[in-house]
């Protein structure tokens, strides 16, 4: 039933990101005001009237227009922040085999990134877990459950970020999934990825590639429930039962939605993401 309220209180509960209709039936009433749009809000960041200032008073400044995906990036993750109880489950990988059957495929004449093996390890344990392939319904009250596997990837660009998809991704072999990878990067930096191609994701990747760090907090890309921040492989002493002994490791941090996702349920999907990563030869046999 749609609440009875005014232009302005909508228009604020929008500024708010709050639902008035689904408020109303949470406070169980048929109108909402003011006051209860305030009061049922999530704390929000500051107006950007409040950060209208004059930059130049303490020294020389230019400015730059964003293109219009980072400003619609700004709104999305801004929402997300505010209504996503967001947790994230931080871990690394052994990626021992995986570096050296890249290696040793390379020498073959296969290039194959370290980023197909994620998506593709990725899309076989939304198979396995398929609450994480899954988004809440608007109202709260079903779990829409996904028959397709569709990976998303974060690609910063000169215009912003944006996240093309990989269809079908669980259906695609070692190989296939690399060279869509590198076909989408080249077209996102040459801005030639179509609005078509972006959206309908199952997660999202977002890999900070030899960038640095060695963890972070990804945000959530609504409708989906859970995104999955990859740093750069760094070399670290693992113990072997006799010794320490240098191992490339791939620190993972796995933000999730805990409305729905538990941290029993994420600390259980990166174990098995882990040990799919750790095994090489079982993605491989799909070559």
């Amino acid at each position: 039933m749609r609440a009875v309220a005014s232009p302005s209180v909508r228009r604020l509960a929008r500024e708010s990101g709050i639902d008035p209709d689904m408020l109303a039936e949470r406070l169980g009433r048929q109108t909402i005001g003011r006051e209860d749009i305030i009061t049922g809000a999530p704390p929000v960041p500051p107006r950007q009237t409040d950060w209208d200032v004059d930059h130049s008073q303490w020294g020389p400044v230019t400015s730059t227009t964003l293109d219009r995906p980072a400003r619609l990036a700004q709104g999305r993750l801004t929402v997300a922040r505010q209504l996503i109880p967001a947790v994230t489950h931080h871990d690394h990988a052994d990626v021992t085999r995986i570096e050296a059957t890249r290696a040793r495929l390379k020498a073959e004449g296969v290039r194959i990134t370290a980023l197909a093996f994620h998506v593709a390890v990725l899309a076989r344990c939304l198979k396995e877990y398929p609450t994480f392939n899954a988004s809440l319904a608007a109202d709260g009250r079903e779990l829409v459950l996904k028959g397709y596997v569709h990976i998303g990837i974060a690609a910063s660009t000169p215009r912003g970020l944006v996240v093309p998809v990989i269809r079908n991704a669980d259906q695609k072999r070692l190989q296939d999934i690399a060279a869509e990878l590198a076909d989408l990067a080249e077209r996102a930096r040459k801005r030639r990825i179509r609005p078509e191609e972006m959206g309908g994701a199952s997660m999202t990747i977002s890999s900070l590639g030899r960038t640095g760090g060695r963890s972070f907090t990804p945000i959530v890309n609504p409708p989906e429930l859970a995104i999955l921040g990859i740093s750069r492989t760094e070399i670290r002493p693992h113990w072997d039962g006799r010794e320490f002994v240098p191992r490339p490791v791939a620190p993972l941090d796995l933000s999730y939605d805990h409305r729905v996702i538990n941290g029993a349920d994420a600390a259980a999907f990166m174990t098995r993401y882990r040990e799919l990563l750790a095994d090489p030869d079982i993605l491989l046999a799909l070559r």
